[in-house]
């Protein structure tokens, strides 16, 4: 822990100074962008922001895929003092008008490829003040503020208490904005230092400083959309390192265009959503062993969804120096385990190590033992959120005080082993409740995908007049293989136990995870009441 009140307009202003302009800050696909002109086009941004009319505190609406100018902007309302919200490019008219007007943005910036949206939304909308488009560094309304000025600093004093809004769409209802400080976000994610390897938070800005000048600048890729928590957060950690930040401009995600980005651009660190993102990597890498060198790649981080121990190995069998850090962690709860995986550690699957921070609850609020056998919900301590933007109701939900400790309690279910490591049960939204007993989706989901024929695996309770709920998957099988419901029940009894084995295995060609690489299970669990004829 560092005592020192942080800022990344601070953080960002200081990091300028002490970077060589020449050197990238963006990278997407031939577009450069350099840190001296991250940093004039950034501070022109903010400038202009501010003079017309945009005061600190106000919030800056991100509507946009992957490119230079997403991160630019971000920088620029630090600089400003203005509140970051991210918008999911997959929404439509209702959903964008919800999130825009909760969020209470005065400005959005998006992509002229959303411009029929904008049109039809905007008269919804009285509250944004400023629409600024994006054409790919062409001509646009974004590009004139961008370019107008001397490119000198807004000279705003920065706080601690800078916010920055994260729009969780979780499993139900409409997107949530979790609130984070500046303070505590820096602060969770390691104030500078990295905990896991060793390397301690830095005491200040100066500490910070002097580190970055003695090593290497991290070029970090992050593969899934900057939109949600797991992009954004690799995005921003590149910028505030002094690094550069690699982005593919393909619309989705094509594994051989990552794997040629990582040896062009020497990338050093890649962000993921487990087997969605990895799985893909792993098969081009089988296919063409000697295309790529991949050699520069020392951590492969990844954050949201299961990410199985054969992937692993894959990605280990191409590059054995690479570190494999699975993170558990969601919007509201950074650092609730972390499992670290490479070629000398293996380890158990859905398995993690409980943050320093964290304690697992049961829904009365009792701790829970290692080695009891009880499931039970993970909470983490220390820096956190400072709850739901304007929904009360959520935040006392979701944190709550405990023994004179306030907890952020997402609702993710665990079991806690003899040897205190967690086995991830899941959301308990999802649970299943089938006879009486109790199955986490997740666990079922990773025990399907152990077999070499199914690529993917979702598990769905659905209605039973005998039981309840029955368990029911749906799976995405391997390029060329057959599928067998019986052969993949057979398997399972080798991993689950027999209550655990889903009554009906369904096959789909395409499960359908969103760019981010998480699951919908309501749409899921559609299909499968609608293969099984089920009335609801």
């Amino acid at each position: 822990m560092s005592n020192y009140a942080w800022s990344y307009g601070e953080i960002l202003e200081a990091v300028e100074e002490i970077t060589n302009e020449g050197q990238p800050a963006f990278i997407h696909g031939d577009r450069v962008i350099t840190w001296g002109d991250f940093k004039r086009r950034s501070n022109n941004l903010a400038r202009n922001l501010l003079a017309n009319g945009v005061r600190p505190g106000d919030k800056i609406a991100f509507y946009m895929r992957n490119c230079p100018e997403y991160p630019e902007g971000i920088a620029a309302g630090f600089k400003a003092g203005l509140v970051h919200v991210n918008v999911n490019y997959r929404y439509i008219e209702h959903e964008l008008i919800y999130l825009i007007d909760n969020s209470d943005a005065t400005v959005v910036v998006y992509q002229s490829e959303f411009q029929h949206y904008v049109d039809d939304i905007r008269e919804q909308l009285p509250g944004v003040k400023h629409w600024l488009a994006v054409d790919n560094g062409k001509r646009s309304s974004y590009e004139d503020m961008a370019n107008a000025g001397d490119g000198s600093s807004p000279g705003r004093i920065h706080s601690p208490d800078d916010l920055l809004f994260l729009y969780t769409g979780g499993t139900t209802g409409m997107p949530k904005g979790v609130m984070w400080r500046h303070d505590d976000l820096f602060q969770v994610l390691g104030a500078g230092g990295n905990p896991r390897i060793g390397i301690p938070p830095c005491e200040n800005l100066s500490e910070f400083m002097e580190r970055l000048k003695t090593n290497p600048r991290p070029v970090n890729m992050p593969l899934p959309p900057i939109m949600h928590g797991t992009g954004l957060l690799s995005a921003i950690g590149a910028m505030a390192s002094g690094g550069t930040c690699v982005t593919l401009p393909s619309r989705s995600f094509e594994p051989a265009l990552a794997l040629e980005a990582i040896e062009k651009h020497k990338v050093t660190a890649t962000t993921i959503v487990g087997d969605a993102f990895a799985r893909p990597m792993v098969e081009e890498l089988d296919a063409n062993p000697r295309k790529y060198d991949i050699s520069s790649l020392g951590v492969m981080n990844s954050s949201g969804v299961m990410w199985t121990r054969e992937v692993k190995a894959g990605l280990l069998r191409h590059n054995e120096n690479l570190m494999l850090s699975d993170g558990f962690s969601s919007s509201e709860a950074i650092g609730l385990g972390t499992s670290l995986m490479t070629k000398d550690q293996e380890i158990e699957v859905a398995s993690f190590t409980l943050g320093p921070r964290c304690k697992v609850f049961t829904e009365d609020l009792r701790e829970i033992k290692p080695g009891s056998g009880e499931a039970g919900m993970v909470a983490v301590c220390g820096f956190l959120p400072m709850g739901y933007y304007k929904d009360q109701e959520k935040t006392d939900k979701t944190f709550k005080v405990i023994d004179g400790v306030r907890y952020s309690i997402p609702g993710d279910w665990v079991r806690v082993e003899d040897d205190g490591s967690l086995t991830l049960l899941g959301r308990g939204s999802n649970c299943i409740n089938t006879a009486g007993e109790k199955v986490y989706p997740e666990e079922v989901e990773e025990a399907l995908k152990f077999h070499d024929g199914v690529a993917d695996a979702l598990v769905v309770g659905v209605k039973d007049d005998k039981w309840g709920q029955s368990i029911t998957a749906v799976v995405q099988m391997n390029d060329g293989a057959a599928f067998d419901e019986l052969d993949i029940k057979e398997f399972s009894r080798k991993h689950l136990a027999a209550y655990k084995i889903p009554k009906n295995i369904l096959v789909k060609e395409d499960l359908e995870r969103a760019p981010n690489g998480k699951a919908d299970y309501k749409s899921i669990k559609e299909f499968a009441e609608a293969s099984l004829g089920i009335e609801t």
